[in-house]
């Protein structure tokens, strides 16, 4: 499992022009891709590193501003591109695995006590967002070990 967090003042996502998810205040943005291997475990931990990582103001946490995370799936984080100029998708896990994993995500970051908003799984969607800092951080499961 891939998640970039951005720490961001505003988002928003759009789907055909209108407004399917956002941050009514500062908070995050999560843009997640899932793997052939990713469980429910994967998922519940990297929530828990969302809404622990003290990248904000003060070292302080989501969790400790209840700072809202917009999540938004996105396949694209396990493009594979060392070969060639087209790159591969064939680490990113379809979208009848996916789909429900990055769900699972948003809930368990709900359960962790976020206000969470997101996107729409599969669709063409436009993120709007104003990165602040700026803070950008990779979280990659495969970093973990066993």
């Amino acid at each position: 499992m891939r998640v970039v967090l951005q720490r961001a003042g505003t988002a928003r996502v759009l789907v055909e022009g209108q407004v399917v998810g956002e941050l009514g205040r500062p908070g995050l943005v999560a843009l997640v891709a899932i793997t052939h291997d990713d469980t429910e475990q994967i998922v519940q931990r990297m929530a828990e590193k969302t809404c622990s990582l003290r990248i904000f103001e003060g070292e302080l946490s989501a969790s400790d501003l209840a700072a809202p995370i917009l999540v938004v799936s996105q396949f694209t984080l396990y493009a594979e591109t060392r070969k060639g100029r087209r790159p591969s998708w064939s680490a990113a896990a379809p979208g009848a695995t996916s789909e429900p994993l990055v769900a699972a995500y948003a809930r368990a970051l709900t359960r962790l006590g976020a206000e969470v908003s997101s996107g729409v799984f599969g669709a063409h969607m436009q993120v709007e967002l104003v990165n602040d800092g700026p803070v950008t951080i990779l979280l990659d499961s495969a970093d973990w070990g066993g």
